[in-house]
């Protein structure tokens, strides 16, 4: 599957929304309890940053993904970190993109400078687990019963990869 990247234009946040709402009502990989905004999703993809970029996966013309680099936390020393976040559209999950796009922002966010990319994973998420681990990333933190959603107390994963 051929797929390319590009960076998200507010003309984007219709798709970007909708595929990450589908995982809002679906799923338990994103605690949201319910769906967002384009405004919320601007506002939590940075667009424009210097540092925080966002892309869209593009696949024959058509949006099958979002990926981002989000701030790891709100102090000046993890400014050499930085989440990486995607989301795939549910109808194309398993045809290995994920792997594609860690590696792009792997190389999108080293280019930046940074020197460490974090994944925060839903326990029972075993499919962004696995890809996460496939890529070399190792589990570093564990929280549990950290969250409650579908009334069910959730624990979360953080993965770590130094570039």
């Amino acid at each position: 599957m051929n797929i390319s990247f590009k960076p998200i234009e507010k003309t984007d946040l219709l798709a970007v929304t909708a595929i990450y709402n589908y995982y809002v009502e679906n799923s338990t990989a994103t605690f949201h309890l319910t769906p967002v905004s384009e405004k919320e999703m601007e506002a939590t993809l940075l667009l424009g940053h210097h540092l925080y970029k966002s892309f869209v996966v593009v696949c024959e013309g058509e949006i099958v993904g979002f990926c981002y680099l989000g701030q790891f936390r709100k102090k000046e020393a993890y400014d050499i970190s930085a989440e990486v976040t995607l989301y795939i559209k549910h109808n194309f999950t398993g045809k290995q993109i994920g792997g594609e796009i860690l590696t792009f922002m792997e190389k999108t966010a080293k280019d930046l400078g940074l020197k460490n990319l974090v994944g925060i994973i839903t326990s029972e998420n075993i499919g962004s687990i696995k890809l996460f681990e496939r890529n070399s990333y190792f589990k570093c933190g564990h929280l549990k019963n950290i969250g409650i959603k579908f009334d069910r107390a959730l624990d979360v994963l953080s993965f770590q990869k130094e570039i």
